[in-house]
């Protein structure tokens, strides 16, 4: 097959196959994806989000090297393994991200559809999605559909915030969780609808959301308070940080992970400085300006449901968050998280969640430098910062992770 003149040697999703064929979904962010999942459905294609969990990581080892970013062995591991459960994979697609920058996932899509080859999945195509426009194919993100991503990510973040707010206090074990399933399969069915788009159905699903959060019985106990920062795959999915989140809960902590709204701002923020350092298009920046300015209403409008409709302290927007790595990192430092994850690590700090776990595949770079590198400058600027940063690899041990992570709770509670 030749397009624009090179030969392609890999399956290709067209157009003719968004009827029958069957997309998976790797799994990270539970309540985002099965939201998301149901504007995809909304935009006429059949999806899946992945559920399978156990062995995936020996799965991948078996065709990634064990050197490369642990979230590609887990991701590839993940959909192979569900490939091989599968008695008929000739209408299947996968679909995965690429950032396009320097980071290791820029080459996610290459080593899956070299590991799909060897382990006799050829025939399968690879969705390829990015801001870069890096492929072409059948699977078209719009403008109309990528606003409605946009919609599932506030109402994700928005429950999974108040659920981290709610279930380490919760007076009924599992109440927080269900109250999640309850309102996550209702703003599902909406999405799935094409309803709960626009600016004022998204203010009534908000004071839904919160309102149902507030009404759950909570006890009034002092806990430690623990943030989660990291790489973007090994900070959300459960599958790569081991439960990190149900494991801090379980060790009598309260839970904080900056949404995924932060991400997306600051993949709009980063051509912004890039225009200002390096120069560069006038136009393309006018419409980022104008992306964030649109994001930003509607983060307003999260916010202030948070404020009146619950009695929880809500999270910062992200204009004044962007700034909180000024004078520790530049806003030039963008490879992976970048400054994102300085901003976000000095945010939690300021909000009284002075101890931090920083997530990391093993090797990273951009989070060794973004957040172990910046590990000694936020202790003496912020003293009472209590900061441990771990690995995860396939050859790191769980029980190595976890000594560590409790060390870092006993000092929290000492503080406390």
């Amino acid at each position: 097959m030749k397009r624009n003149n090179k030969v392609i040697d890999y399956p290709v999703f067209t157009k003719e196959m968004v009827k029958d064929y069957t997309i998976l979904i790797p799994s990270m962010l539970d309540v985002h994806m099965k939201l998301m999942k149901e504007v995809l459905v909304q935009a006429g294609y059949k999806c899946k989000v992945c559920d399978n969990f156990e062995g995936v990581a020996q799965v991948g080892l078996k065709y990634v090297h064990n050197d490369t970013c642990y979230p590609a062995t887990l991701v590839i591991g993940q959909f192979i393994d569900a490939l091989e459960h599968m008695e008929d994979t000739s209408k299947v697609a996968l679909i995965l991200t690429q950032t396009g920058g320097g980071c290791r996932a820029s080459n996610y899509i290459y080593l899956l559809r070299k590991a799909l080859k060897k382990a006799g999945f050829g025939h399968v195509p690879v969705i390829s999605v990015s801001m870069q426009g890096l492929e072409h194919s059948g699977f078209k993100l719009d403008l109309k559909m990528a606003t409605k991503l946009g919609v599932a990510v506030f109402y994700g973040d928005l429950i999974m915030y108040l659920y981290n707010k709610t279930r380490s206090y919760e007076i009924t074990k599992g109440s927080a969780e269900e109250l999640v399933n309850k309102i996550t399969k209702v703003l599902a069915e909406k999405l799935k609808n094409g309803s709960g788009i626009g600016a004022r159905e998204m203010s009534k699903n908000y004071r839904y959301i919160c309102e149902e959060f507030n009404k759950l019985p909570i006890t009034n106990e002092k806990k430690v308070k623990v943030g989660v920062v990291g790489e973007i795959y090994v900070k959300y999915a459960s599958l790569a940080n081991n439960n990190l989140e149900t494991f801090l809960v379980e060790q009598g902590c309260e839970v904080n992970v900056p949404g995924l709204l932060g991400f997306v701002y600051y993949s709009l923020y980063v051509p912004q400085y890039d225009k200002e350092i390096y120069g560069g298009s006038t136009i393309k920046n006018l419409i980022y300006k104008g992306l964030i300015k649109y994001l930003e209403k509607r983060e307003k409008l999260m916010i202030k449901a948070i404020e009146k409709y619950t009695s929880f302290t809500p999270m910062m927007p992200f204009k004044h968050t962007v700034n909180l790595s000024n004078g520790i990192l530049s806003h030039a430092v963008k490879m992976g998280e970048g400054f994102l994850l300085t901003a976000e690590m000095v945010e939690l700090i300021q909000t009284g969640y002075e101890n931090i776990v920083c997530a990391q595949p093993f090797g990273c770079l951009p989070n060794h430098i973004c957040g172990k590198g910046v590990m000694k400058e936020l202790k003496d600027k912020y003293p009472l910062a209590n900061i441990v940063a771990i690995d995860y690899d396939p050859s790191q041990t769980k029980v190595n992770q976890e000594n560590r992570i409790k060390l870092m709770i006993a000092v929290g509670k000492e503080k406390l």
